[in-house]
């Protein structure tokens, strides 16, 4: 009989799974992920797998993550340290180690640690074997071994699947362990495999069998004697569910396609992090959604300005290569002056780089990375569930002022989740095409007599923006393209002011989206801070958790997150002049920082790492605490709150 099991209570836990990429780590943490969501806990995930197709089985290339971090308060990242890793093999093991804090919680599953995997991670000896000896590489952690691939597999035996595929069902096995040591509920999880698996009756029953022999493990066995409770976390009246970036910009997209009554079209090439926007998107046929896989890049920007000429909101999705690819025809949609979103979700770079990690270093590709004077607005989220609203947000600017428009997504927000508030349709901004449907131009013929015609370069008086007439619409036939027009009817014209005059209009339009964003929020609580953190796109969780800690510390610091990097907002200059010190963390090697320092002529200091994974919260945090220092004359000391602090100490905001 076992002993009486303890419950403690956290506010908080980060775990990794982590092992080989065939052994199911994705799944794992997804489907853990969805337990803690159903439970009603605050979290960020952080999904971290190879580039190879498959590399080598056992080596530390080939290793697989996936990391939650879930509390009882409000949260911002995926957590700088796991407090648990469940690793599958020794090479999860090894790459994984020195990310953990001492103290943490190592589950190992030993059957993987024979020679030969020992020798793929660059292991002399088997680390489980030293456990208290001197040469100890795993003391001052909680190591526990256990024999997960021989438990499930005497656990499924009924179901009679070779030693291969009951082995396969392991995952399942450490996913109800970790499910019963965190009071995550069961349901889900079988709803799920019963689902996944309706057809294939041997493989449904081995893996609730060995998700169920996980949770009756850990309820019976010795070797875990404490059981942790995470309280739901206190958040607003609504509807929530637990959503990726990838999907929140799909249905942002369907949703702005409702709110503007026009059809979607997306003309796409198959390019990770982005594919899954058009694989989501070829499902809602029944919004009026058209997708389009093309044979290239080029191809599917091509479709989508041809959708975009048509009347349609045309889409097109990829990463960073594909926007060298699709340049020439962006500066085409900025010459036709066409609605168009083009979505980049940024991965590493350059050239194929690091194809499964995240990066923020094409932003001044989307700025400057096109021929000629062709200003381009770029629009970016600032974290999973908030992709949805920047969807919509980069619609209503390309309809409206009638430009193409840059979404700047990255990996981790395309991959990363958090639980989202699903709002009412009725509050999204309604989206006006205001397509022509008149002659808009009074002039007279050879024999003298009135003629109304339509001139495709007329302008709106406020927005600049000109007219959008759909190709058939009797007495508006017109013609666009490539080469300069002439301002108002649109003929090609050569004439040197003319294009000096062109030039400056289409660079005045994109200006002009400015008036209509709202004032720049600054979060600085005491009005006292002399410093100013200020990001965009993902980096809003890393800067945001940093600033809690040195406020907590009990020092001043402001925070501003740009969701508008073109044009910045009207207000930004002058938010900038009232710090003394701005300091600009980005995943790059300065790229924003460049742009305030032209723009704004202020000494904007940059924090920069290419890791290909998120800022870390702790190491941001001793960064902004030194400049408060230089700014205040003092010395900063961020004590329990600095990096020293245990597994990515991440406090709720004060109240």
């Amino acid at each position: 009989m076992s002993q009486t099991k303890q419950v403690k209570q956290l506010d908080r836990v980060i775990i990794r799974f982590a092992g080989d990429s065939g052994d199911g780590m994705q799944l794992t943490g997804d489907r853990f992920t969805q337990e803690s969501a159903v439970f009603g806990n605050d979290l960020v995930t952080l999904p971290n797998f190879p580039a190879e197709i498959r590399a080598p089985q056992g080596t530390i290339p080939g290793v697989s993550s996936f990391q939650i971090h879930f509390a009882d308060h409000d949260i911002l990242t995926a957590g700088d340290r796991p407090d648990v890793l469940v690793a599958m093999n020794p090479a999860a093991l090894k790459a994984n180690l020195g990310d953990l804090p001492k103290g943490a919680t190592i589950i190992v599953d030993t059957h993987d640690f024979t020679k030969r995997n020992l020798d793929k991670a660059g292991y002399s000896s088997n680390p489980l074997d030293k456990l208290g000896e001197v040469d100890d590489i795993l003391a001052g952690f909680q190591v526990q071994p256990v024999d997960l691939t021989g438990i499930t597999v005497e656990a499924v035996k009924e179901f009679g699947l070779s030693r291969k595929d009951a082995a396969r069902a392991k995952n399942m096995f450490a996913l109800g362990l970790l499910s019963w040591m965190y009071g995550r509920p069961t349901e889900p999880t079988i709803a799920f495999l019963e689902k996944k698996f309706a057809k294939v009756a041997d493989i449904l029953g081995a893996n609730i069998a060995a998700f169920k022999a996980g949770w009756n493990y850990g309820e019976t066995t010795e070797t875990f004697v404490v059981q942790y409770e995470i309280k739901p976390a206190t958040m607003a009246a609504g509807t929530y569910r637990n959503i990726t970036g990838n999907l929140a910009l799909s249905y942002g997209l369907v949703a702005a396609g409702v709110r503007s009554e026009l059809p979607v079209f997306l003309g796409s090439y198959p390019i990770t992090p982005a594919s899954d926007i058009l694989h989501e998107l070829s499902k809602h046929k029944g919004f009026g959604v058209t997708t389009l896989q093309a044979e290239d890049e080029i191809a599917g920007i091509g479709a989508a300005i041809g959708a975009a000429f048509a009347g349609q909101l045309a889409v097109t999705t990829t990463s960073g290569p594909g926007i060298a690819l699709k340049s020439e025809a962006i500066g085409l949609a900025v010459m036709t002056e066409l609605p168009l979103l083009v979505v980049n979700v940024q991965r590493g770079g350059p050239s194929t780089g690091l194809p499964t990690k995240t990066e923020q270093a094409d932003l001044l590709q989307a700025m400057y990375g096109r021929n000629g004077e062709a200003p381009v607005p770029i629009v970016a989220p600032q974290s999973p569930g908030d992709c949805f609203a920047a969807a919509v947000e980069a619609a209503r600017i390309a309809i409206t002022y009638r430009t193409p428009v840059f979404l700047l997504s990255d990996g981790y927000l395309a991959n990363g989740s958090e639980p989202w508030a699903i709002p009412s349709i009725d509050a999204l901004p309604k989206i006006d095409a205001n397509f022509a449907t008149e002659p808009n131009h009074s002039t007279t013929n050879a024999k003298g007599e009135p003629v109304e015609e339509f001139w495709p370069y007329l302008r709106d008086e406020t927005t600049l923006a000109r007219p959008w007439a759909i190709p058939g619409t009797a007495g508006l036939e017109h013609r666009i393209g490539g080469l300069e027009k002439g301002e108002g009817h649109g003929n090609i014209s050569y004439d040197p002011a003319n294009h000096d005059r062109m030039v400056r209009i289409r660079a005045e339009k994109v200006q002009r989206i400015a008036d209509s964003l709202p004032p720049l929020e600054v979060d600085d609580p005491s009005g006292e801070a002399k410093v100013l953190v200020i990001g965009w796109g993902s980096t809003y969780g890393p800067i945001g958790a940093a600033c809690r800690r040195v406020r907590r510390a009990g020092y001043n610091v402001a925070q501003a997150h740009l969701r508008h990097l073109n044009p910045f907002p009207n207000d930004l200059g002058d938010i900038l002049k009232r710090y003394d010190k701005v300091l600009v963390p980005e995943m790059n090697l300065g790229q924003l920082s460049r742009l305030l320092r032209a723009e704004y002529l202020v000494d904007a200091i940059g924090y920069n790492h290419v890791y290909g994974l998120p800022l870390k919260a702790a190491e941001l945090a001793e960064a902004v605490g030194a400049l408060v220092g230089q700014a205040e004359g003092r010395d900063v000391d961020l004590g329990e709150h600095g990096t020293n602090a245990p597994a990515d100490h991440e406090e709720a905001p004060a109240r």
